[in-house]
């Protein structure tokens, strides 16, 4: 693989983790910009990495895939925080997740696939993160009234 190549994926990623992260940013989230970008950069290199030495018969693509999948799951947990019935950072977690998948569509050239999936994200963490704000006011409207 050519340094242009590289640079442009990771570029990519860094970007397309840069964009996700930056609503979680807004909203006043620990994992935000720096965390999505990195995550998104990482999972990048790590693909990356395991395309240069495709065809080398210690290396199974799909593995590194795999295991980039699991340490995600880790980070991820990280950020999950109980608070007696109420369950917090369950959407960062999942942004952070999805953040990984960005950076490995970014590491395999799949750009039209990294867009589709960042513009995804963001709807949903902006826009049914709306809703749900809206839905959870109203039952809590409810309740008071009761």
């Amino acid at each position: 693989m050519d340094w242009t190549t590289f640079a442009i994926r990771v570029c990519l990623a860094t970007i397309a983790g840069l964009i996700i992260g930056m609503e979680r940013e807004i909203q006043g989230k620990e994992a935000g910009l720096k965390t999505n970008a990195l995550v998104s950069l990482g999972a990048s290199i790590f693909i990356l990495m395991s395309l240069e030495f495709e065809g080398d018969k210690y290396v199974d693509i799909t593995r590194v895939l795999g295991q980039v999948v699991v340490g995600i799951g880790f980070i991820g947990a990280g950020t999950i925080l109980q608070h007696g019935k109420e369950v917090k950072g369950l959407t960062t977690a999942a942004t952070i997740w999805c953040s990984a998948g960005a950076g490995c569509l970014a590491g395999f050239g799949l750009f039209i696939e990294l867009a589709i999936l960042s513009g995804i994200i963001l709807t949903i963490n902006l826009i049914f993160g709306y809703v749900q704000h809206r839905i959870k006011k109203k039952k809590e409207k409810e309740e008071d009234s009761d």
